[in-house]
């Protein structure tokens, strides 16, 4: 029973091979420039909701960091807060903590910080009315 399930198989296989999908005469003719107008409205939504803000940020970066000066305090890429005490033509080096300094990239400073972000201390009297 196999080898007949499996020679009938192999007959459809081969006969499907030999058939070739129809096309109506005029059907190239007619699509010129039409089906060409969905793809291009996409393509300006995608201008306009993509690349262009993200232009728009990168452009706004760029002169963030290259203003950057001794005494910006910044925040890195990798969420490192500090104040900035040597600048370079693409470094800069970066106090962290008293006497800690560090040596970033220009390119990695996400953005400048007024102040670090402060640990919120947990009062003990919170923590009492949490238990109850």
């Amino acid at each position: 029973m196999k080898t007949v399930f499996s020679l009938s198989f192999a007959s459809i296989a081969a006969a499907m091979s030999f058939i070739t999908p129809a096309f109506a005469e005029g059907a190239a003719a007619d699509g010129g420039f039409a089906s060409l107008i969905p793809l291009l409205l996409i393509m300006v939504i995608f201008y306009f909701l993509l690349i262009r803000p993200q232009q728009k940020k990168l452009k706004e970066h760029r002169g963030m960091v290259d203003s950057l000066s001794k005494g910006d305090k910044v925040m890195t890429g990798g969420g490192v807060y500090g104040k900035i005490t040597a600048v370079n033509e693409d470094t800069l080096k970066v106090q962290i903590a008293e006497g800690v300094v560090i040596k970033v990239k220009r390119d990695t400073v996400a953005g400048l910080a007024e102040t670090a972000p402060a640990k919120p201390a947990a009062k003990p009297a919170e923590k009492a009315d949490a238990k109850d």
